[in-house]
């Protein structure tokens, strides 16, 4: 069922239980899915509820810049063989992950492209826009009864849209401490952002624990490994956040070296600080041969169209996806070098 997607969360169910009907019975499931809190709470929210429903699932989460339309994990996918594909918060982009392999995506950024035969439940648009894990948790309810799930999709509205007003989340916060849902997305989201970006501490406690206090005590060897995590991260957005910005017109550029993925975060810290600007952090350590940025501003700009309206020649899907308030991209040096001389700073180069 791609088309017509759900328009409310009553169709999400109905939407899921078709996909699922198109795939292999006789073969393992594929869960693909991003490393954030979202991504990882609707990961373990699908793995979870197609478990208990007896039909058990495979999981790969991506990694440092993997996205499933790029062709070393599309070769990874179809050597795995699965019965079908669950993609979730990894965008909704143009073509076949894999061409006849029945599909679902579910995501919320805003669509790229038209992404062949998958269906797609799609919450880009709502008001208020669910995230990847609420939509995963809608989706579980046509698998039986898992309300007692609620506190993952609860993860991931507080990690994406902390700000927005959801029953879901009210209900999760009367139900499990408003604290502790938020210490539990801190911890969650750490892993991804260092070095080696390894979400799988993460995932293994989302798959095992009954709600985020359970998550947050002791005797998780997990949770101490998400621990180091956090404090790797904070260090390096320490030293990140005091680079100075550069100023041209209505952009902010601040340019650093990081092997952590702390750009969003150097981003949306100087977003409150330079309300009337676009704010870029640049960070050029992240992952060899790239340079990774990340996009916020106060102004109200469509950044996605901003970025579309400056797009340089060589710049691939890892460039403009997300949000209108929330993208970023990465670009190889030069393309880099090209794009920057375009908003304004033509004395950038692929070097530090």
């Amino acid at each position: 069922m791609s088309d017509p997607r759900p328009q409310c969360p009553a169709d999400v169910a109905p939407a899921f239980r078709a996909a699922l009907d198109r795939f292999d019975p006789g073969r393992r499931p594929l869960i693909l899915g991003h490393f954030d809190a979202d991504g990882l709470s609707a990961v373990a929210i699908l793995a979870r509820a197609l478990d208990r429903a007896g039909r058990p699932a495979d999981i790969r989460v991506t990694g440092k810049g993997e996205n499933p339309w790029s062709p070393a994990l599309r070769a990874e996918l179809e050597e795995r063989q699965p019965g079908g594909l669950i993609v979730t918060d990894l965008g909704i982009r143009q073509g076949d992950i894999l061409p006849g392999l029945p599909t679902v995506l579910v995501d919320h950024h805003v669509p790229t492209g038209t992404p062949g035969e998958a269906a797609v439940i799609s919450g880009n648009g709502w008001r208020p826009e669910p995230t990847s894990s609420l939509l995963a948790f809608w989706c579980a309810q046509a698998l039986g009864d898992n309300d007692d799930l609620l506190w993952l999709a609860a993860l991931g509205l507080i990690g994406d849209m902390a700000g927005e007003d959801f029953p879901q989340l009210a209900d999760a916060q009367a139900r499990y401490g408003k604290t502790a849902l938020r210490d539990a997305v801190s911890l969650v989201n750490a892993p991804r952002r260092t070095a080696r970006a390894d979400a799988s501490p993460a995932l293994a406690l989302l798959l095992r624990c009954g709600s985020p206090k359970d998550l947050l005590k002791g005797g998780h060897p997990e949770t101490a490994l998400l621990q180091a995590a956090k404090a790797e991260v904070a260090a390096e957005l320490d030293a990140a956040r005091r680079t100075p910005p550069k100023v041209r017109g209505d952009v902010a550029l601040i340019r650093f070296s990081s092997p952590c993925q702390v750009h969003p975060l150097v981003a949306q810290a100087w977003r409150g600080r330079l309300r009337d600007k676009i704010v870029l952090a640049v960070n050029t350590g992240y992952r060899p041969g790239w340079i990774h940025f990340a996009a916020r501003s106060a102004t109200g700009t469509d950044l996605i169209r901003f970025l579309a309206d400056h797009r340089p020649p060589g710049a691939g899907p890892e460039y403009g996806s997300g949000h209108a308030q929330a993208t970023g991209g990465a670009l190889r040096p030069a393309v880099w070098a090209d794009f920057a001389a375009r908003i304004g700073f033509p004395e950038e180069t692929a070097h530090d």
